[in-house]
């Protein structure tokens, strides 16, 4: 790609590893976000980010990138125009009220349009309802630039597939699809991802392809926890543990139940169905197995808070005026994202309740009024237990010890399976399991 930098459009939990990943490659890397905070913290080498590449912390790389001059943030696209030929959207459309919101997108899309210049490549990474980069941002691109996509600029689309946890390694070796509005723009769109990528890199007929297949995967994923969901209700209702069900059930080769848990969190997969229902509904097709797939999610989280107040009745206690600790906040195991957290969902159902509830997650930023500073904090003197989500540092946790802070007959209600039943049952604990 030259000697000019790579600009990376959005600066959250794909946009900076993927701007790090082009900086331990040794390539000129610009991180352009609308948020000054986060733009001046990452100038400074300040991170939040929980990402490691081969043992090495994200913050380390980020530190060791500025100092090489190789990596630097900006709010300016001005600026990024400059020293840049190509640019890799990353910005996220987020889904108010079932229904996907394109401002963010749409605003990113109109700045860079007014900085584009002929030759420029614009990479799309974000994940997008089918038809959105040749229906929204190539005619805003257009609109914007005075320019003709396909002739004066290129336009690629890439699906993102990274975990969270796994950003520097997938990156690197998650097999990737490109689409381009032409053969060239598809090649070097695939040229740049090769700066990074040691995995195969497949170009698509069709950027609406790949486009597609971005969004089915997500959603294969959203339907296949519903099944466990449904799996695992069925197996509590007979009286049977789950965990040993699924693993029996998985012993057969064509077989791979997923793990239930509290419900489905993150920016992906509960917003996934939501990229695809605008076509399925303009095209007239009906796609229930997914809608329903999608209700059945978000039942979970009513269906725990449930499932703690039954519990506590047994005790002999009301949920109402109950302390219920809860550990974990984050919207899957070992991360600090907790946006769209089903965690969330089961607090603010316990404090609807009338509990008093004390959430426990040190590795989540959160302004939520019932999130405390300490295990300490949330346990003492509770009559419940949840785990909502695993950390790293809850593996060490002494049971007996947050038995003996709590109240009188405790229960635990464990979605995550992080302590042994038997244990809990052991000290004295009313034990539930999904």
């Amino acid at each position: 790609m030259g000697k000019k930098s790579i600009t990376v459009i959005g600066l959250g939990f794909v946009g900076l590893p993927l701007s790090l990943s082009f900086a331990l490659k040794r390539h000129k890397v610009i991180g352009l976000d609308v948020n000054e905070i986060l733009v001046k913290d990452l100038n400074q080498g300040r991170t939040s980010c929980l990402e490691q590449y081969q043992g090495r912390p994200a913050q380390d790389i980020l530190c060791a990138a500025l100092e090489n001059g190789i990596f630097k943030a900006t709010t300016s696209y001005k600026e990024a125009a400059e020293e840049s030929d190509a640019y890799i959207i990353t910005v996220g459309i987020p889904v108010q009220d079932q229904t996907p919101s394109f401002d963010f997108l749409n605003s990113a899309i109109t700045d860079l349009g007014r900085v584009l210049k002929p030759g420029d490549l614009v990479l799309v990474r974000s994940t997008v309802v089918p038809g959105t980069t040749e229906e929204k941002i190539i005619p805003l691109l257009e609109k914007e630039s005075g320019l003709t996509a396909g002739t004066d600029f290129l336009v690629g689309y890439a699906s993102e597939r990274i975990a969270e946890g796994k950003a520097f390694d997938e990156f690197e070796n998650m097999p990737t699809v490109v689409g381009g509005i032409n053969k060239e723009s598809a090649e070097k769109s695939a040229a740049l991802l090769r700066l990074i990528s040691k995995a195969e890199i497949y170009i698509a007929s069709d950027i609406k392809v790949v486009e597609t297949a971005k969004v089915f995967e997500n959603v294969s994923r959203d339907v296949n926890i519903a099944l466990a969901n449904q799996f695992a209700q069925f197996c509590q209702s007979l009286g049977i543990d789950t965990l040993e069900t699924f693993q029996i059930a998985n012993t057969h080769k064509r077989v791979n139940l997923l793990m239930p848990g509290p419900g489905v969190g993150g920016y992906c997969l509960p917003n996934a169905y939501y990229y695809l229902r605008p076509k399925h509904v303009e095209m007239g097709i009906e796609m229930p197995l997914l809608s329903t797939a999608r209700k059945i999610n978000d039942e979970v989280p009513p269906r725990i808070v449930g499932k703690v107040a039954e519990m506590l009745s047994q005790q002999g206690k009301s949920i109402k005026g109950s302390v219920v600790a809860v550990l974990g906040l984050a919207m899957k195991d070992y991360s600090n994202d907790d946006r769209i957290s089903p965690a969330h969902s089961v607090c603010q159902g316990l404090v609807e309740a009338g509990a008093e509830v004390r959430a426990y997650d040190p590795v989540v930023d959160t302004s939520a009024g019932y999130a405390v500073e300490t295990l300490r904090d949330a346990v003492t003197g509770a009559d419940a237990l949840v785990v909502l989500a695993k950390q790293r540092v809850f593996e060490d946790v002494d049971l007996g010890a947050v038995k003996g802070a709590m109240g009188e007959n405790p229960v635990l209600v464990d979605a995550k399976h992080l302590f042994s039943r038997e244990e809990a049952e052991g000290l004295g604990f009313k034990v539930f399991t999904i």
